[in-house]
């Protein structure tokens, strides 16, 4: 493949995928009328994890990294529930680049205690404000979220693959 060619792909291939995203999310959002914010902030947490977990450097103690982004999922399943499965990945990734062992294992747990103790609390104190909402008994809920993590994992590939040496 020629260079200029290679250069164009690499600009544009992320374009096309967030722009692919983005047109899934707006017909998803047509269909579900009315949507709120809280629809768009298990995409946007689970966009910051994936973001920190592929920003650590090699050879480093990943147990700091795996609490905050534990804490990160565990507020995103206060409004979507299932995406604390996505410490599955995360975790697979790390163990792919050699940086998981018990530690970077039982901080995330700890983080995800730390958010369920933190929930416990404030709804316990404040009753009426914390409740979870009746759309996440839905599985077209994970549109949003799965369009978002899929054109940033896309976008992460074909970065790596196109990047000029």
């Amino acid at each position: 493949m020629k260079r200029q060619a290679q250069a164009r792909l690499y600009h544009l291939l992320p374009v096309a995928f967030w722009l692919l995203a983005t047109g899934g999310i707006l017909v998803w959002a047509i269909y579900h009328l009315p949507f709120t914010i809280d629809h768009y902030l298990p995409a946007l947490l689970v966009l910051i994890s994936a973001s920190i977990i592929r920003r650590i450097p090699k050879h480093t103690d990943s147990s700091e990294t795996c609490f905050v982004v534990a804490l990160f999922l565990g507020v995103a399943s206060y409004w979507l529930p299932s995406v604390v499965l996505m410490l599955l990945p995360a975790w697979g990734y790390l163990i792919y680049r050699n940086l998981f062992g018990w530690r970077p294992f039982l901080a995330s747990l700890i983080g995800l205690a730390m958010v369920a103790i933190w929930l416990a609390v404030l709804t316990y104190l404040l009753p009426q404000t914390f409740h979870l909402s009746p759309f996440t008994s839905h599985l077209s809920t994970w549109i949003p979220t799965a369009a978002v993590f899929l054109a940033w994992l896309g976008t992460t590939i074909v970065r790596q693959i196109l990047r000029e040496r």
